[in-house]
């Protein structure tokens, strides 16, 4: 089967260069796209409520300042995302709601705070969340810090886990043949690795993690999805699925025809 077959296509963000990232109206268009993954982010609230932003500060994606985990959930709703057409920071609730019932692989970031520390209990959380709506079998949750992903394993050792590489976290892990020991000891760990990282030790990441176990990161042009799409991986994430599907149909097309 061609790679780009069989590929998962991973909305970034809720697709963030089409429309406003991690947003509920941009996550309402990238579930009608047809893609087969979204990617958001969760923090945790003053208030203890689960919300979806990616920075654990306010002033990139909101008119607001300060720390995500400084205002409840409430305040975090009532501060307007930038371009969101009044839109807030939405709950994690409101964006599961959104996917309840897609035929969507769901990859759900764990982030840490303003200060870079882990929420306590935000894994445990997470997946209980994932239990009592009963999409652990299409929920895949991602972190940039090991530690996490192995309390993940240990509280759920049946849940889907991805680690996001690139050079600064590698780097933090002693250079990148460390980090992927470390990752590979995680049983079943999927590795995301970033696109410029990766295209500099492919075949030293295939070789350790096998294709169904890679992916990439965020290649967004339709000459690097291109690239991208004909090698063996598991998924591609992009700010721009659009561009992705429209590549990938193009490629196909092509391979059947001949």
């Amino acid at each position: 089967m061609p790679e780009s077959e069989r590929m998962l296509i991973v909305g970034h963000r809720g697709a963030r260069n089409l429309w406003p990232e991690n947003s509920l109206d941009g996550f309402r268009r990238t579930k009608a796209l047809g893609i087969e993954a979204v990617e958001f982010d969760v923090h945790v609230a003053r208030d203890g409520e689960l919300v979806v932003i990616h920075d654990p500060t306010l002033e990139r994606t909101t008119e607001g300042t300060g720390a995500v985990a400084d205002r409840t959930a409430a305040e975090l709703a009532a501060t307007r995302l930038r371009d969101g057409n009044g839109e807030g920071v939405p709950s994690l609730a409101s964006v599961l709601d959104i996917f309840a019932g897609a035929p969507m692989e769901l990859h759900i970031e764990i982030k840490t705070d303003v200060l870079g520390r882990p929420y306590p209990d935000l894994e445990r959380r997470l997946i209980d969340v994932c239990t009592r709506r009963r999409i652990r079998n299409d929920t895949v949750l991602t972190c940039f810090v090991p530690q996490v992903l192995e309390n993940v394993r240990r509280l759920s050792p049946g849940q889907r886990v991805l680690a996001s590489l690139d050079r600064r976290s590698a780097e933090m892990l002693g250079g990148l043949e460390p980090a992927l020991e470390r990752l590979m000891a995680i049983e079943d760990c999927m590795v995301a690795v970033e696109k410029g990282l990766l295209a500099q030790s492919f075949d030293l990441c295939r070789e350790r993690l096998g294709p169904e176990r890679l992916g990439v990161w965020v290649p967004n042009d339709a000459s690097e999805l291109v690239q991208w799409l004909s090698r063996p991986l598991r998924q591609l994430t992009t700010d721009r699925p659009d561009i992705a599907l429209q590549q990938r149909e193009q490629m196909l097309a092509s391979l059947h025809s001949d």
